[in-house]
């Protein structure tokens, strides 16, 4: 592997994984609530996807201005993998270690945002049910749940990854 392209993504990683563990604190110290605040999450998505674009837009001019879809989507998904360990380790840390009272107040706050929406949708109560039984099974911020949300992360950081790596590609002109 292009020792250009690990670099970055490991720089960009490690600044991603940062602001990930700041903001988390920031929230654990300011209000529970706000880990179930929908306009938070959205911003702080858009505040990864705008760090993925300095990252690759960093990485091409690192590369000579040129830069393959493969070289860029690597990029990317090494700075996301890492992002999201550094993350994830934090969080497992905080909620299953120091202090599992408010994971589990933050559990009980999802459960209850869930059920205020889907009861504004008029989804029938079996189907209320069956979703809030789903959520007792793996709760989000337990160990299992933060593992899983990793898989989550992921593909979701797979699909953002492809998209801007076809954005900012560049080939070298054919002579």
């Amino acid at each position: 592997m292009n020792e250009i392209i690990k670099k970055n993504g490991i720089k960009f990683g490690v600044i991603g994984g940062l602001f990930s563990v700041f903001y988390i604190i920031s929230m654990y110290v300011v209000d529970y609530n706000l880990f179930i605040n929908i306009w938070l999450g959205v911003t702080v998505m858009l505040v990864f996807l705008t760090i993925g674009v300095f990252q690759l837009i960093e990485l091409r001019k690192s590369l000579g201005s040129f830069m393959t879809f493969k070289e860029g989507f690597t990029g990317y998904f090494i700075a996301s993998l890492i992002g999201i360990l550094i993350s994830t380790s934090f969080s497992i840390v905080l909620f299953n270690v120091i202090d599992t009272a408010t994971r589990d107040l933050i559990h009980e706050a999802l459960i209850t945002f869930q059920v205020e929406n889907l009861q504004k949708w008029n989804v029938p109560a079996a189907e209320i049910k069956k979703a809030i039984d789903d959520m007792k099974e793996m709760p989000q911020f337990s160990t299992l749940g933060l593992l899983y949300g990793i898989l989550k992360s992921l593909l979701g950081s797979i699909v953002f990854g492809l998209i801007l790596a076809a954005i900012f590609k560049k080939n070298k002109p054919v002579l």
